[in-house]
């Protein structure tokens, strides 16, 4: 299909962006890399009046320490967070979950901030974002914001960003040293999760020390496993012991029902996803 008529404008600079997303009105859309929004499009599912490209902005890029924090321009691709070294040193769960995006062709357009900002809760990001204590730069008329990962997601599709706002970059913890697994469970190869699981640990003396848990599809938004982090923290990572943990998994999940699986399945899936994260990230 073709989707219906718009404007298009390409700013170079966050500055330039702010002001056209703030001139053109509730209607307008951003687009980043465009993986989500152009099937839409072209179904006519959104009909924007205009639409605001960011891929010209070069400060929206790249990744970048600061202090005890990893810094990720929200047009970096899925592509350079799997092969980036500071993600890998500083944040690896970023990277093991940007590799199991989709396809390398998407890999190569997705962006990082784009998949946050469209907050689809089977799309693989937030999850970790969330685990992940991540914090999301936002820019808008009235100046620069953060907003932490757990205020953020605020329902299905809907994000905490207010009209005329852009997310600009990403501020990420980080968990240098500590293990990681991203589990995904999915019907077919590169389709979206049925359930995922995200995981970080940092392991002393073969106990847990710490522990971040987060879920994908589990509810209208990511969920933190805080029930499993605290089983986990003080036990030896044994997988008798991470067993026990994930059978909390489900606790204070909502889960959808639909055509490919019932709520029931997608508990039974996050406690099995889980307890295989975690021994994964562990090495158990």
């Amino acid at each position: 299909m073709i989707p219906a008529a718009f404007d298009y404008v390409a700013p170079t600079t966050v500055d330039d962006a702010v002001r056209a997303l703030s001139e053109a009105g509730e209607d307008a859309k951003i687009i980043a890399g465009g993986q989500s929004l152009l099937p839409v499009l072209r179904m006519r599912l959104a009909a924007p009046s205009k639409l605001i490209d960011l891929g010209k902005v070069p400060e929206l890029r790249g990744i970048r320490e600061d202090g005890d924090a990893l810094v990720i321009g929200a047009m970096t691709t899925h592509y350079e967070m799997q092969h980036d070294p500071l993600i890998a040193e500083h944040a690896s769960l970023l990277a093991l979950t940007a590799n199991a995006v989709a396809d390398p062709q998407v890999r190569h357009r997705g962006t990082f901030g784009g998949s946050l900002a469209h907050a689809d809760p089977a799309g693989d990001l937030p999850a970790p974002a969330l685990a992940l204590d991540a914090e999301m730069v936002v820019r808008g008329m009235d100046g620069t914001r953060t907003v932490p990962a757990a205020e953020f997601f605020t329902d299905f599709f809907t994000t905490a960003l207010r009209p005329g706002e852009i997310l600009v970059e990403v501020r990420v913890p980080k968990t240098t040293g500590w293990s990681a697994h991203y589990e995904k469970f999915n019907r077919v190869a590169q389709a979206w999760s049925i359930v995922a699981v995200a995981a970080a640990v940092r392991v002393e003396g073969g106990a847990i020390a710490e522990a971040r848990v987060a879920l994908t599809n589990m509810g209208s938004t990511p969920v933190r496993a805080t029930s499993v982090e605290q089983a986990l923290v003080g036990r030896e990572a044994t997988p008798s012991a991470i067993r026990d943990a994930a059978a909390h998994a489900a606790e204070g999940t909502s889960p959808p029902s639909n055509a490919d699986a019932d709520a029931e399945y997608r508990k039974h899936l996050a406690r099995v996803l889980t307890s295989r994260a975690v021994s994964a990230a562990v090495g158990a």
